[in-house]
């Protein structure tokens, strides 16, 4: 591949190449969007990467994407496609006079690609905390192990000032809902895992959750923190048992046979011979 350390630089980021990831550093320039300021960098490992993209862009423009592998990014996760096109932190956009040069990097960070397919956990990091914002009705703050929404006196409903101000454990939750403020009714809602399933109360009413407004609760700063709860919560989901598979039971009737053969030979006394084929044929 290009040589490590190599940089590609387009507007608002450029990507540098590393042997098993790709750094991606945001200019924090006036004309940068506001989230790529707020994440500032990102190193992406090759694994939470499945392609490369080359495709014309707006204005005499190229745009080299790469493409996450779905579940690899909490970020985009939390998004979840809400994203609009110029906020997305894995475009890089380039003057087309520099498409060859573009072509040569997306091509030889493609063969270095082995993985695809969702990935069974977040392999790009997420925002640092603490985090905290404003939202229309409460202020939301988080510390990595706790979330907590303390309520505004001119915007939270009733319903939430009767509720109190709430705090919730990232262990008592088992996701995050992100509705861009730039969309109709956007807010964070938190779910919890006791009445998980269950219908919740629209945003405004409900205790667990925050709705944005205009100028509250803006892309750059809800949606780190979401991505960041997020990230959280998914660590403190308890590890999922994995069955033993089975023995191949051709292979423990091969073994049985070897043992027989070593207890005939007086290798193997009589008590060895039972305790270990009783072991071999628990493995069925």
């Amino acid at each position: 591949m290009s040589r490590m350390g190599d940089v590609l630089a387009g507007f608002h980021a450029a990507w540098e190449f590393e042997s098993d990831s790709v750094l991606i550093r945001y200019e924090r320039g006036i004309r940068t969007p506001r989230l790529f300021q707020v994440l500032g960098e990102r190193r992406v490992p090759l694994t939470a990467l499945e392609s490369v993209t080359l495709t014309p862009g707006k204005r005499g423009t190229v745009v080299l994407r790469a493409v996450p592998r779905p579940g690899a990014d909490p970020l985009l996760e939390a998004a979840d496609g809400q994203l609009k096109e110029g906020c997305d932190p894995y475009r890089l956009v380039l003057p087309a006079e520099r498409e060859t040069l573009a072509e040569y990097y997306g091509d030889e960070l493609r063969a270095r690609l082995t993985e695809s397919g969702p990935a069974e956990r977040f392999l790009v990091r997420a925002p640092r905390v603490p985090l905290s914002f404003k939202a229309y009705d409460a202020k939301a703050s988080f510390d990595g192990s706790t979330v907590r929404f303390r309520w505004s006196w001119t915007g939270a409903s009733s319903a939430k000032w009767k509720a109190g101000d709430q705090s919730f454990a990232v262990a008592d939750l088992s996701g995050v809902e992100w509705r861009s403020p730039e969309v109709f009714e956007g807010h964070l809602r938190l779910i919890r895992r006791e009445g998980e399933g269950a219908s919740p109360p629209h945003p405004d009413q409900d205790p667990a959750a925050v709705v944005f407004g205009l100028g509250y609760g803006p892309v750059h700063e809800s949606l780190p923190f979401a991505a960041a709860v997020l990230a959280a919560v998914r660590d403190c989901r308890p590890a999922v048992s994995v069955p033993a598979a089975r023995r191949d039971p051709a292979d423990i009737a091969e073994r049985i046979r070897h043992l027989g053969e070593l207890h005939q030979a007086g290798l193997v006394t009589d008590e060895e011979f039972s305790v270990k084929k009783a072991e071999l044929l628990s493995e069925l």
